[in-house]
């Protein structure tokens, strides 16, 4: 009896080490573009975006625009895919990605439109 106890445990523990594992994979953490530069990891880098500085190239299905983030550091930003609905309205971006040859390569953009959370006058 004490032996499937111990089976059990065992077969238990092996699971919960696999999900801490996987879960410290898919967290992300938020950092500076200072950080971000010198980190070789996938990271969420939030910021300002720079009015007029977006273009879409549409040979490369590549969208590129320029951010600044909470400490005035600027930099371009590379999505490799299409330009986010509302991107104008944005008053903040997250990019999720990585600097590679001095350009953030971001795998994810989220947009961020206050207006869209703002209390309005209320629907029935």
């Amino acid at each position: 009896m004490k032996k499937k106890y111990i089976v059990g445990i065992g077969i238990i523990g092996i699971f919960v080490v696999f999900a801490m594992a996987n879960l410290h994979k898919s967290l992300t953490p938020y950092v500076s573009l200072e950080e971000a530069k010198r980190s070789h990891e996938t990271v969420q880098v939030k910021g300002a975006r720079v009015e007029g500085s977006e273009y879409f190239d549409t040979r490369r299905n590549t969208f590129v625009f320029k951010m600044v983030d909470d400490r005035g550091e600027e930099c371009e930003v590379v999505y490799h895919g299409v330009k986010p609905a509302n991107f104008e309205q944005a008053q903040e971006v997250v990019a999720i990605g990585r600097f590679v040859n001095g350009r953030f390569e971001a795998s994810q953009i989220l947009v961020k439109c206050p207006s869209k959370y703002q209390a309005g006058g209320a629907e029935s």
